[in-house]
């Protein structure tokens, strides 16, 4: 029988390593992206569905963003290994969502330091039960404990990471998509990389806070890049102006709650009527619009 169970494992092992390599495109000069389709996480995309990459240095390579799956990451470990000989050091984690983590036990190895929010292990350690219980049957992915691996290093406010002649800036973002958000910068090609911080045709979705979210945007649009990376949506060139129309859905969404908590109407009410003109915008509207208004209402409710 344990015969039987390491022949399986090292089948396994190999079927892993026979996946392709997922489909990159060098956005910049080695930055690397693989942008996926805009879809409710499901038992077809296997929660595949964030634009995920990495960053190659001199010495290594950044990881971005592990995968929505098990399988996604090996697929990108596979692109990495495809583009460059040089070993991953790093790998990233923008937040603590599972299109984000579900790829991250392809990357554990000696060598590779696991890198996040300082609130990210954190928020793993609560969502885990529920992410765990609910791959197989919301997913079809079969995820474990060894899959949710929280950061060696924690990002308080920034911190910088040299792979070689290439210097990435993190930073840690106050609430805002969530309260684990983290955006990398690449120097060498004034890359902004925002993952979630900024959805473009795939409706924002709140996981934070409203107020915090319009503020990060706000700020970040006061500065010019010339590459900036969403975590849904386009790659974003004419930066500034492709954040605006993420901060339009947040500043109408809020500006009706306010409206709307002023004249005394309840949550029923404005999940039914906030905002909906904005519908014709966004991608995954029905999906995800309803709950951003009762979060955002019930921060909303409570401000000064």
């Amino acid at each position: 029988m344990r015969l039987l169970l390491v022949g399986l494992g090292l089948l396994m092992n190999a079927a892993s390593w026979a996946l392709p390599a997922l489909p990159v495109t060098e956005a910049a000069p080695g930055v690397f992206v693989h942008r996926s389709e805009h879809h409710w996480p499901d038992r077809e995309n296997h929660g595949e569905i964030a634009n995920i990459g990495f960053i190659v240095g001199d010495d290594c390579v950044a990881v971005i963003d592990s995968g929505g799956s098990p399988q996604q990451g090996i697929a990108l470990r596979q692109a990495v290994k495809k583009v460059t000989a040089k070993p991953i050091c790093y790998v990233i984690n923008t937040h603590v969502h599972p299109d984000h983590i579900y790829g991250n036990r392809a990357f554990k190895n000696k060598g590779v330091r696991f890198v996040g929010h300082y609130k990210l292990a954190r928020a793993m350690a609560t969502r885990a039960p529920h992410y765990l219980s609910k791959a197989d049957e919301l997913l079809d992915i079969r995820v474990s404990p060894d899959n949710i691996i929280p950061p060696d290093l924690q990002v308080k406010q920034t911190m910088s990471l040299n792979l070689g002649n290439r210097e990435l800036v993190l930073t840690a973002h106050p609430a805002a998509h969530t309260d684990n958000d983290l955006s990398v910068y690449d120097k060498n090609t004034d890359t902004l990389w925002l993952a979630d911080l900024l959805f473009l045709e795939h409706i924002p979705v709140i996981d934070g806070s409203i107020r915090g979210w319009l503020k990060e945007l706000r700020r970040l649009a006061q500065n010019h890049y010339k590459l900036v990376i969403p975590g849904h949506g386009p790659l974003v060139k004419d930066w500034p102006l492709g954040s605006q129309p993420h901060i339009a859905y947040l500043e109408q969404l809020a500006g009706e709650i306010r409206a709307m908590l002023k004249q005394g109407k309840t949550l029923e009410y404005a999940v039914d009527h906030a905002g909906l003109s904005a519908k014709k915008n966004w991608q995954l509207f029905e999906q995800f619009h309803r709950k951003n208004v009762t979060i955002a209402f019930a921060e909303l409710e409570w401000e000064d």
